[in-house]
């Protein structure tokens, strides 16, 4: 486990939290540390939206709490029974996040069983954990989901590549490969929940620039080539070495994916602006992707015999080739629209 920026935020949000239930005189400053636990958000976006959320349904909640409490006294049966209407408010209201704090608002103040001033002041201490973490999430290290989905993408093609370049020529060991192949499979789905995140911060944007909605649009697709990747990866586990060959035809699919990830390794260097200018690739490889492809068709077409498996990977490493040309295509746009 990578120790983050995350971790030590709730940590310090936790500190100030219960620095500050204690110098405001509150007894059982606890309960603001366990809110400053539950409102640490990843983005910026979400804390301000988790915030208003939370002030509504903590007060509700706060409210019901000390209703029930007036009535029913502080039996569990009757703090079970408000703990379900908040949690069916909450939802209703379409704020199931805040549901975990809002819940521990409703148990302390029920425990008051109609004490205004205790009931107050187990309410304050989870705002305070709140506005705590609110405070840290943009002070300390705030997210910045661009920088790390851009740094994270580079990391997870350096992997890919590696596995690419080795997969076919089975030059490393089977145990290391299926657990890099894991790894990067892990590391992808870690992208795509970044990539959903500023998806949603943007959104709720009501002008985002233009740059932004393109820079989206990038991701996005770097995104689906890693995928698409991965999958190349996944159906030569499934179907290439099942599938009876010749050294040349082991050969020739070596030599492909050697020029996939090479044009890969040639468009991320252009986002990162460190090829020549007019330096480029770009129509020598779409025509070899297509010339790979018709060449296997037409080997499939006259054996007839045992190409299912090899016909299924071939189709996959035209589709990475395919999607690494809709990728270049936005990286030469990009390079277009910084020069303008």
């Amino acid at each position: 486990m990578t120790f983050g920026a995350r971790m030590l935020k709730t940590g310090v949000a936790v500190t100030l939290a219960l620095y500050a239930g204690a110098l405001l005189g509150l007894s059982s400053p606890v309960i603001a540390g366990i809110a400053a636990i539950f409102a640490m958000q990843p983005t910026i976006y979400r804390s301000w939206r988790y915030l208003i959320d939370q002030l509504q349904t903590n007060t509700l909640g706060a409210i019901l709490a000390m209703l029930g409490g007036m009535v029913f006294s502080n039996e569990p049966i009757a703090v079970g029974l408000v703990c379900i209407l908040v949690i069916m408010i909450c939802l209703q209201l379409k704020m199931g996040d805040t549901i975990g704090i809002t819940l521990v608002t409703v148990v302390s103040v029920m425990e008051a069983s109609g004490q205004w001033d205790f009931a107050l002041n187990r309410f304050l201490l989870s705002l305070i954990g709140i506005f705590s973490a609110f405070i840290i999430n943009i002070a300390l290290f705030p997210p910045k989901p661009k920088v790390q989905f851009e740094q994270q993408v580079r990391q997870t093609f350096d992997r890919l590549s590696l596995l690419l370049r080795t997969a076919v020529s089975d030059e490393i060991k089977e145990s290391v490969f299926r657990a890099d192949k894991r790894e990067l499979e892990d590391t992808i789905a870690q992208l795509t929940d970044k990539y959903k995140l500023m998806e949603e911060d943007q959104k709720k944007i009501k002008a985002p620039k233009f740059s932004d909605h393109r820079q989206l649009v990038v991701y996005k697709q770097m995104l689906r080539t890693l995928r698409k990747g991965f999958e190349v990866l996944d159906a030569v586990e499934q179907h290439y070495f099942q599938a009876s060959r010749t050294p040349e035809l082991n050969r020739e699919f070596d030599e492909h994916l050697e020029k996939l990830t090479k044009f890969h390794e040639h468009i991320m260097l252009k986002f990162d602006d460190k090829l020549k200018p007019g330096y480029s690739e770009t129509l020598k490889f779409e025509n070899e992707n297509d010339e790979f492809l018709r060449r296997m068709l037409d080997r499939y077409a006259a054996e007839r015999t045992g190409v299912l498996r090899l016909s299924i990977v071939s189709a996959e490493m035209y589709e990475y080739g395919h999607q690494l040309e809709r990728l270049n295509r936005l990286a030469d746009h990009s390079a277009a629209g910084a020069g303008d």
